[in-house]
Parts: structure tokens; sequence; C-alpha cells
């Protein structure tokens, strides 16, 4: 699947069942845990669950000059083209992430022997139980879950915006009163 279809396809059926509670930090680096399920292509009935971590550079007002930094995505196993070619991908349709670093480690590759349906009640009452503020769950397609991801980051991120930008201007406000 060309990039291009695989973006589009990510955006309209990425769907995000839980946001995490807990906003992301303004000051420092924030791991950002997450649930991806997809169903399965290959066992019909069942769901693919990955689960994984991603780490988001602190917010940045002034970006700096250098391009964002997908890592541990892997863009490059599943389409044609590198890095560089996602950026600007992303960047040619308005998208701009105001971290310029976003390193994803899948830590768990499962199934769940059941429809979407049943694993994302599953999940849901999984991360409830266990008052998970921080966790967040969504589904997506399975041959473009990166994309999926990147839509829940995102999400994640213009959640936070107001809250960045407030706290930003309250740090300055402080050190220029010092």
């Amino acid at each position: 699947m060309d990039i291009y279809k695989a973006w589009h396809k990510a955006l309209r059926n990425t769907e995000i069942v839980r946001s995490r509670v807990q906003g992301l930090m303004t000051f420092q680096e924030t791991h950002v845990p997450y649930i991806l399920l997809s169903e399965s292509s290959i066992n019909v009935g069942d769901t693919i669950v990955r689960q994984g971590d991603v780490l988001v550079e602190k917010p940045s007002l002034i970006l700096p000059p250098n391009i964002p930094q997908f890592k541990g995505f892997d863009f490059e196993d599943d389409y044609e083209g590198t890095e560089n070619d996602i950026v600007n991908f992303l960047l040619v349709r308005g998208i701009t992430l105001p971290s310029l670093k976003y390193q994803n480690k899948t830590y768990q590759l499962d199934i769940f022997e059941g429809k979407l349906s049943e694993a994302i009640k599953h999940y849901k009452e999984l991360l409830q139980h266990q008052e998970n503020v921080t966790t967040g769950l969504m589904t997506g397609p399975e041959d473009c879950w990166q994309f999926s991801l990147l839509v829940f980051i995102c999400s994640q991120i213009a959640r936070n915006a107001d809250t960045d930008l407030r706290r930003i201007l309250d740090e300055y406000r402080k050190r220029t009163k010092e």
C-alpha cells in the first residue's frame, strides 16, 4: 500500500477509544503507553493487540531547524521510501508536530482470540480496573498501524497545547521577574 492510501485509511478508520487522562509533560519528555487493537487479516475474527510506548520530546514553541524524527515506527518495512519521505508527506498535508522526536517501542504483539468489539471491551475494563490514566486505547487498521499511532499521538499533543502554552508563558514570566 502506498503512503497516501495508508494515511487516508488510518484517518478514516482510527478510533481513539480511551485517551490518556494524564496530560503530556510540558518541560520534559513524556512516555505515552498505548494499546492499539486491529482486526487480524490472517486470523479472521481475532484481534491483533500491539502494546508499546512512544517517547515524545518536550514541546517547543520555536521549533528547531531539524526535521522530525520517527524511530521505531518501521515505516521503511511497510512503505516505499525513507523516513524523510514520510516527513515530507506529512508536512505537505499541513501536519506539523510541536516536538520533533518520536520514538516508538512496541514491547508486545499478541493475538486476542475474539472480535475487535470484544477486545475493546476487555481492554477498556482492564485499564479502568487498573486505574490506569496514562495508557491510551485505540483501534486502527493492521496494515497502517504506524499512521493510526501518529493520529493518536497528535490528538494527545493537540489536547495539551493550551496547557503547554500557559505553562511556558508562566515560566517565562517567572524568569523575567527574577
